[in-house]
């Protein structure tokens, strides 16, 4: 899989348009440069709905429908999983997209909360074939934590198209 993040967003248009599919984007600490890398692609309007940049909790909540509860209970928060993957499944409802990919975390320097070191990224991808999250710990200063957090998504959503198109295969 190629390692820089054009590579990889261009692999993701290119399997979305294949499949007729579309794809968007809910993102925290990446900033919107996930639909970026997305967008920069010639012919992305084949597949990208567009994206949602949700760096505050009541943003997550009033567009992407997280619950508050997740929001404000210790140990989940904003950096957790299930808000991951509940920005996920919002950005497909409100882009009316058939794959979505979320990002959310601690790009740093500042930020750390117990047991949620900078770098602490949690990213979700959702489709009508399921919604699943991940967490990495990714190294470095902000600009680089937020890089690798990019190629991380597109990876993840990569993939998720892929698997989509290994179940309409079969």
């Amino acid at each position: 899989m190629p390692a820089n993040s054009s590579a990889l967003a261009k692999l993701v248009i290119e399997e979305a348009a294949r499949l007729g599919m579309t794809v968007g984007t809910a993102e925290s600490c990446t900033g919107g440069l996930v639909c970026a890398a997305l967008t920069d692609v010639s012919g992305s309007s084949a597949a990208v709905r567009g994206g949602v940049v949700s760096y505050a909790a009541e943003v997550k909540q009033a567009l992407l429908g997280v619950d508050h509860a997740v929001c404000s209970t210790a140990g989940l928060g904003v950096v957790s999983g299930i808000c991951a993957r509940q920005m996920s499944q919002g950005a497909r409802l409100a882009l009316q997209c058939d794959v979505a990919v979320s990002t959310t975390g601690i790009a740093g320097p500042t930020g750390a909360e117990p047991g949620k070191p900078v770098g602490t990224v949690w990213f979700a991808v959702s489709s009508v074939h399921g919604t699943h999250s991940v967490r990495r710990l990714l190294s470095g200063d902000r600009a680089e934590v937020r890089a690798q957090a990019v190629r991380v998504a597109l990876s993840l959503l990569l993939e998720h198209l892929r698997f989509v198109d290994s179940r309409i295969s079969n």
